[in-house]
């Protein structure tokens, strides 16, 4: 059982970051099926990123800790997410039919679309994480990571594909009955994770702060959904990418709304 448990922390960790750990034949499989366990890879990455953002504000200006600290976060994730970002912009911005939609974002060019929404949806993250006081940075982000692996369990939960690709085999675990207990079971992880540190580094906090994080990314998948299945008839692998980074913004801007707010 530990074997098993190691073994797909292992791959969720090859799929979903850069560290160099050995893949599997059955990865994409195997990450499929324990998909979710991603607010985990969500974690971890955070814990790293927030670690180094407080490491840096002990010197640095905390404009210049945001910048590094999102460019951290992008740099563990390989720039996928923020890949399908721009694609998903340049995809939404296009007149046309589905296809041709899902045309331009497949494109290896960056659109006017995509620029525009990666760089406000990079800056104003930078911007929002050198809000964030050193006292609860490594809580914040690992809360706001989680988020944005969990927005991407709850958009295979009620996505459809638009065609069979690298992303079917995650709707395909996360839908039916199956499905919704790998759904409640990434939520219930993600709720753990999330509101336990944060109340712990700040005990002035509501202990609803983490739900309102959570909740923040999934009405962002939601939202998500949406738009892909009124633009592309279902959701892409981009989609998917895009929601990730989209989460993550989201919840950051929830989380300094009860910050400021107390």
């Amino acid at each position: 059982m530990t074997n098993l448990v190691i073994k797909e922390i292992k791959n969720l960790l090859s799929f979903l970051t850069v560290l160099p750990v050995k893949m599997d034949n059955n990865l994409l499989s195997d990450c499929a099926r324990y998909m979710f366990a991603f607010p985990l890879i969500g974690a971890f990455i955070g814990l790293i990123a927030g670690a180094f953002g407080w490491a840096t504000q002990l010197f640095l200006p905390s404009i210049v800790v945001g910048g590094l600290v999102t460019a951290a976060l992008l740099w563990l994730t390989g720039l996928h997410h923020t890949d399908g970002l721009l694609d998903f912009g340049d995809g939404v911005m296009v007149h046309g039919t589905p296809e041709r939609k899902i045309e331009v974002m497949h494109d290896q060019l960056t659109g006017a679309g995509g620029l525009s929404l990666g760089i406000l949806t990079i800056l104003i993250t930078a911007l929002a994480i050198g809000q964030i006081n050193a006292s609860i940075i490594i809580p914040a982000i690992i809360a706001v990571e989680v988020s944005a692996k969990f927005s991407m369990v709850v958009m295979a939960r009620v996505g459809k594909a638009t065609h069979q690709g690298m992303n079917t085999s995650f709707l395909s675990f996360m839908h039916g009955t199956q499905g919704t207990i790998r759904l409640l079971m990434g939520l219930m992880i993600s709720l753990v994770i999330t509101t336990i540190p944060l109340l712990l580094y700040w005990t002035e906090l509501p202990y609803w702060t983490g739900g309102l994080v959570i909740l923040a990314g999934i009405l962002t998948s939601l939202v998500m959904t949406f738009i892909a299945h009124r633009n592309f008839n279902g959701v892409t692998g981009d989609v998917f990418g895009a929601t990730n980074e989209l989460a993550r913004l989201v919840s950051l801007i929830a989380l300094l709304a009860v910050i400021s707010w107390i």
